[in-house]
């Protein structure tokens, strides 16, 4: 059996390297690595197409900001604290008779926030700015002044909300709501690798109240995100461990779990928790990686795509007639409008450093070359490979000299690496045992050795990706070994090519591995990042990366452990 592992050769290293002296200088203006422009905040745009997202409360409708008097009466509401669903009643005595007035209820609309910079993307936090009130109803009080109005607590960020009845813009009379955390988990029973179903309402839109973490049996399996889903984290973990129950809880967290909540100064931002029993072991799962739905990018910035290095004369137009996949996609470019002939060349827009210890210059601008074209008319067309490369967005360039003809993104989506024998069937996904020597050919693997999914206890494996990126979103995959946290890996120094190096442990039988992306936050160092370094399990519809159009996967993976 021969094992296909497909290693960039020294060869093709340094051929890259030449060429992107070659062509770097005139693509762009070379950079100076780690987001070394001045950060450039800007607050992100939900994508509308994120699932299951509930509308603005009550009628949706916005009121414009209004006034407050200095003495109002308090408005009654029954029950003053509860949870989504929750049937309320807003009652107002000693108020104006046969008087029109509106009930508003406050709530708020936070988002994420990045730096776009054209070799990179910053994650630079969360904006909780944008306070506002919706109308809930019209009420009309009766001859002595009162009202009363039945509804039930909507799908919203929880903590407060303050309720207001306006009379011509004025606030006359306050009350509130206070909204904690509701939990359901489906289903409860089932064999080893379940998919378990967790829905927390009830999260809030400020930083101690934004986050909440995961657990199963007290092992920290992630956190959850609720920024674009109005305080509603859906997340799926899958089961794991021996026969018998398992605890799943979510808690409120930062990061992992502030476990001392009810002393704290937001003691609604309850826990959840449900037990799983774990049927039998029904041996090993296939490999998974999950994709986030498509979804209209809400940014237009691509990383790599400058008007710099463009011939100002071009009026060309290209277009691929695929524009995502993983390496070695097959994609057919064509190209119309050209006004210069001759010799041209398709590359490939990427960059090429880290962001471990960057001091100075930590990355560049390279061009990969993928094809030469010889143009005889104003058009042309020409199937492209996808070359084995960082994931994310890169663009592909037509070339006449210095000079750039034509343009056109395409973004590059990560994947299991398979392993091979000699007549190219797939023999292994991701998961092999590990190699240790230190000969070239094993080093450029990562030291990934024969596939495998079997592994005696304390035995050390392998998990092999490609097309991991280079941003702060996607640079990252965060690992759990039987949904317990234990560490990450990176793909920016190695091209895209990740080699995740665990060991397996526990009783024998089946254990559950997932990988999920995580917000990069070691270096470059910004301020309030908060949730950095962690799996974040609300990333297929609360992660900023959706909004420039990036599908950043969540894996599945599970070994056996023998005696």
């Amino acid at each position: 059996m021969r094992i296909n592992f497909v290693p960039r050769s020294k060869k093709s290293l340094v051929l890259r390297f030449a060429v992107a002296s070659v062509f770097t200088a005139a693509m762009v203006t070379p950079a100076v690595g780690a987001d070394s422009l001045p950060p450039a905040p800007i607050n992100l745009i939900a994508p509308t197409a994120i699932p299951n997202v509930a509308p603005l409360p009550f009628t949706g409708v916005k009121v414009a900001k209004f006034t407050t008097s200095t003495t109002m009466p308090n408005l009654l509401v029954s029950p003053s604290t509860g949870y989504v669903g929750d049937a309320v009643v807003v009652s107002g005595t000693g108020l104006a008779a046969n008087t029109t007035l509106d009930l508003t209820w406050s709530t708020l609309s936070p988002t994420w926030v990045a730096d776009i910079q054209p070799n990179t993307v910053n994650y630079m936090g969360y904006s909780f700015a944008d306070k506002f009130s919706v109308k809930m109803t019209t009420v009309t009080t009766d001859a002595t002044g009162a009202f009363t109005f039945k509804s039930k607590i909507p799908e919203d960020f929880g903590g407060i909300h303050d309720i207001y009845a306006l009379q011509a813009g004025v606030a006359i009379a306050h009350g509130g709501f206070q909204m904690g955390r509701g939990f359901t988990m489906s289903p409860k029973s089932g064999p080893i690798g379940t998919p378990i179903t967790v829905t927390y309402t009830g999260m809030g839109g400020s930083l101690y109240t934004a986050g909440a973490a995961a657990y199963w049996d007290n092992n920290f399996a992630g956190e959850m995100q609720s920024m674009w889903t109005r305080g509603t984290a859906k997340i799926v973990l899958r089961a794991s461990g021996a026969v018998g129950n398992h605890v799943l809880e979510v808690k409120n967290a930062l990061q992992t779990a502030y476990l001392n909540v009810i002393q704290s100064p937001i003691p609604y931002t309850n826990s959840g928790t449900g037990i799983f029993k774990v049927t039998k072991d029904n041996g090993l799962l296939p490999a998974k990686i999950i994709y986030p739905a498509i979804m209209e990018p809400t940014v237009a910035a691509r990383t790599m795509l400058s008007t710099t290095g463009l011939d100002p004369n071009s009026k060309a137009e290209a277009k691929l007639s695929v524009s995502s996949g993983t390496i070695n996609t097959k994609t057919t470019m064509s190209v119309t409008g050209l006004s210069t002939t001759g010799t041209h060349q398709i590359v490939w827009a990427t960059v090429v450093g880290n962001r471990v210890n960057c001091t100075g210059v930590c990355w560049a601008y390279d061009a990969l070359p993928v094809a030469t074209v010889d143009v005889t008319g104003t058009s042309f067309t020409k199937e492209l490979t996808v070359p084995d490369n960082l994931g994310g967005w890169h663009v592909l360039q037509v070339k006449k000299g210095d000079l750039i003809e034509a343009q056109i993104p395409f973004y590059l989506k990560q994947s299991i690496m398979p392993f091979l024998d000699k007549a190219g069937k797939v023999i292994g996904m991701g998961i092999a045992k590990s190699d240790l020597s230190t000969a070239p050919d094993v080093i450029a693997r990562g030291q990934s050795g024969a596939p495998t999914n079997k592994f005696k206890s304390g035995e050390e494996f392998t998990i092999s990706l490609k097309g991991v990126g280079w941003t702060q979103f996607d640079n990252t995959q965060a690992v759990t070994y039987d949904n317990s946290f234990v560490g990450y890996g990176c793909g920016f120094n190695s091209n895209g090519y990740v080699v995740i190096h665990l060991r397996a442990t526990g009783a024998p039988g089946t254990h559950i591995i997932d990988l999920h992306p995580v917000m990069y936050t070691n270096q470059p160092s910004f301020a309030n990042t908060p949730y950095g370094m962690m799996p974040v399990l609300t990333s297929d519809r609360d992660f900023p990366a959706l909004a420039l159009g990036y599908q950043i996967p969540s894996y599945q993976f599970s070994i056996t452990v023998t005696k």
